[in-house]
């Protein structure tokens, strides 16, 4: 986006309000980019980090009181973050996290020092489903510990980590939830089915989660209830091999079907017995070398 560098107000030292090419109010972000500034200054372009267009007053107006509002060294510990979760990830997050972390981190830290601690609900599955997300989570508490002398427990960590999953997919918080929720339910059919622990560290588990996680955002979405149901071929081969994964899987369509109205078509339900199959095989290979 070309900018016209002019100041036209100064929300803090790393924030200001200027105009795009067309015009219109942007908010334009970058450490230390409205220090010493004032309405009508050049705006120096090496600082730019963040550019927002501002098209919803009712969020412009959240937007611009969070960041009068929030103390600038919140601001630049979310892009510490941020920043660090892009390189290790290998991608670039939602625009949106810069405020939704910022926001929360500030509420956190608040809430620490008068004593009080959050606990999460999701901190196992997020732990469990997405484990570089939670690393990343766990960095963020040192420096947090570092800048702000602050303690804080893996509740949050898992919490910093929701955020960057929810930037990463382009999700909100709600689907996150949701999604979340859904791969375990599914999980814990197969637990019980077969009557066994997973190995979060196996290859065919870490696998199995990959694609529970996306089947769960088509489930959610009914983006495949629009299209005719796939006839796979392969099925009754599949099936006739893997006798109990198949069973299995019927469970897991049964449970889709009422919970959320959503028919499993003979192509999803072959990968789901094929990658069941193979995650029950993995742990009974475990067992058999663990007898001698």
């Amino acid at each position: 986006m070309v900018i016209k560098i002019v100041v036209k107000k100064i929300l803090n030292n790393n924030s200001v309000i200027s105009e795009d090419i067309n015009c219109k109010e942007v908010i334009v972000m970058g450490k230390g980019i409205g220090f010493s500034k004032k309405n009508g200054d050049l705006i120096d372009e090496t600082k730019i980090q963040k550019i927002f267009v501002l098209e919803d007053d009712k969020k412009n107006n959240q937007l611009i009181n969070l960041l009068e509002d929030i103390p600038e060294e919140y601001f630049e510990l979310s892009q510490m973050i941020i920043q660090r979760a892009s390189q290790k990830l290998g991608k670039d997050l939602a625009d949106s996290i810069y405020l939704s972390l910022t926001d929360h981190l500030y509420m956190s830290i608040a809430r620490y020092r008068e004593g009080l601690h959050l606990k999460n609900k999701l901190l196992f599955e997020i732990e469990n489903f997405y484990p570089d997300e939670f690393r990343l989570g766990l960095e963020a508490l040192n420096i947090i510990e570092s800048l702000f002398s602050v303690k804080m427990a893996e509740d949050e960590a898992a919490f910093i980590a929701m955020h960057i999953v929810v930037s990463e997919n382009g999700d909100d918080m709600e689907d996150f939830y949701k999604s979340t929720k859904l791969v375990q339910s599914i999980l814990n059919i197969v637990k019980f089915f077969f009557k066994v622990n997973f190995n979060v560290e196996s290859f065919y588990y870490q696998r199995f989660l990959r694609h529970l996680r996306f089947f769960s955002l088509r489930i959610l979405s009914g983006e495949d209830q629009k299209k005719l149901s796939l006839k796979n071929d392969l099925l009754p081969l599949i099936k006739d091999r893997y006798v109990d994964a198949y069973q299995c899987t019927l469970k897991i369509k049964d449970f889709v079907n009422n919970s959320f109205n959503y028919i499993l078509d003979d192509e999803e339900i072959l990968y789901l017995t094929i990658h069941i199959s193979q995650v029950i095989s993995d742990i009974e290979e475990e067992k058999g070398k663990n007898k001698f």
